[in-house]
């Protein structure tokens, strides 16, 4: 019997190894056929997401923010956090919070330093013992600012030397050396400031000052456009930086501190700011990568261009002015004409406004007038249908 079985199997085996080839072929072809099925549908998913990116692309409104040092840029960054309804988490308000116990200190140590220099003498000979105490502080190499027992053991002599008349008078001349421009209202808000629990107001974080390193990204979203606005460091160590971001720009922001005409650069101490503020909107506005990209100018900071005018004549600095340098309107006018005059092309229009960076309505009627413009201006590229 089993050599029978072994007989048949004999017989049986080329059939059924006969049969196999074709079989295996057929599950190939399925397989193969499968694969291309999936392959095919892959392909029409990426190709989707791909056009769904493109279509993202375009849409999405690309904000350069540009200028020198100090121009507001960074402030401007914040007021879109704030005006977008995007708080601050409480590690940003700590952040914060040591950032301007930094500025009050560094601040105070600079007027007492240029009180010395300017031969300015004490209003009170016990307020000099108070000058040494915060001269003998000094940042803590790598810190991100200062803690709040640290700032404790500053706060009575900050606000004696605050409140002596030598002090006040070498802020008076604050526009023959560097001095930041928050430091005014941290030191008027210097009792809230000083207590132990302190923490940050908005406006307190608009007046905070940092000068921003890298790039740094904010986006947001206006009636289902995106928004991506992008501030880079303005000192000229920081420039180089700038090139990283000309890619996709829809519109340029460019901020001058239309009342720094009567200083000069902390890079090199003789430059005038507002020169250099002129020629830098000169290589941008002739660039030929911005030919079509919308430059908006914002002649910043009009709240301490109203305070300027009252001392300082504008015409020392710039003679070739014509009108009432005591005239905000004339001051303001001969701004726009000395920035228009830098451009070649003088066919395309040049949009701008005058602002206040820590005003968060004033830069809330601003932006929506802004972004109007710069939706208009590219209606067609961001694919608003």
């Amino acid at each position: 019997m089993s050599g029978v079985v072994r007989t048949l199997s004999r017989c049986l085996l080329p059939a059924e190894a006969s049969r196999d080839p074709g079989g295996s072929k057929e599950g190939s072809r399925e397989r193969d056929a499968a694969q291309e099925r999936e392959a095919r549908r892959r392909s029409r998913e990426i190709d989707a997401m791909l056009a769904r990116e493109r279509r993202a692309v375009r849409r999405l409104v690309k904000i350069l923010l540009l200028g020198a040092g100090e121009s507001g840029k960074s402030t401007f960054l914040k007021q879109m956090r704030i005006i977008n309804g995007q708080e601050f988490d409480q590690k940003a308000l700590l952040d914060f919070r040591d950032t301007i116990y930094e500025n009050v200190l560094k601040g105070m140590r600079v007027l007492v330093d240029a009180r010395d220099k300017l031969g300015i003498s004490w209003q009170s000979c016990e307020n000099e013992k108070q000058g040494m105490l915060v001269m003998s502080w000094e940042g803590r190499v790598g810190a991100s600012g200062v803690e709040p027992i640290e700032f404790q053991l500053y706060v009575m002599a900050l606000s004696a030397l605050w409140a002596d008349a030598g002090i006040q008078e070498a802020y008076a001349r604050r526009s023959e050396f560097q001095l930041s421009e928050s430091v005014k209202y941290f030191l008027d808000n210097l009792d809230r400031i000083g207590q132990l629990n302190y923490i940050p107001s908005k406006q307190d974080i608009l007046f905070a000052r940092k000068a921003t390193k890298g790039i740094v990204e904010h986006d947001f979203v206006i009636k289902k456009i995106p928004f991506k606005m992008v501030d880079v460091g303005g000192q000229r160590s920081q420039r180089q930086k700038w090139f990283q971001c000309f890619d996709g720009i829809t519109s340029i922001l460019f901020m001058v501190s239309s009342s720094e005409y009567d200083q000069v650069l902390m890079e090199d101490r003789r430059t005038n700011r507002l020169v250099e503020s002129m020629n830098i909107f000169e290589t941008i506005v002739n660039n030929k990568l911005f030919l079509n990209v919308s430059i908006i100018l914002f002649l910043n900071k009009t709240d301490l261009l109203v305070e300027k005018i009252r001392t300082v004549d504008i015409r020392k600095n710039f003679p070739e002015f014509r009108g009432d340098p005591r005239r905000l309107e004339d001051v303001q006018a001969f701004l726009v004409q000395s920035f228009s005059r830098k451009r070649r092309n003088r066919g395309k229009p040049l949009f701008h406004h005058f602002t206040t960076a820590v005003d968060t309505e004033n830069i809330r009627f601003v932006f929506h007038a802004v972004k109007d413009t710069i939706l208009q201006e590219n209606l067609k590229d961001i694919m608003l249908q």
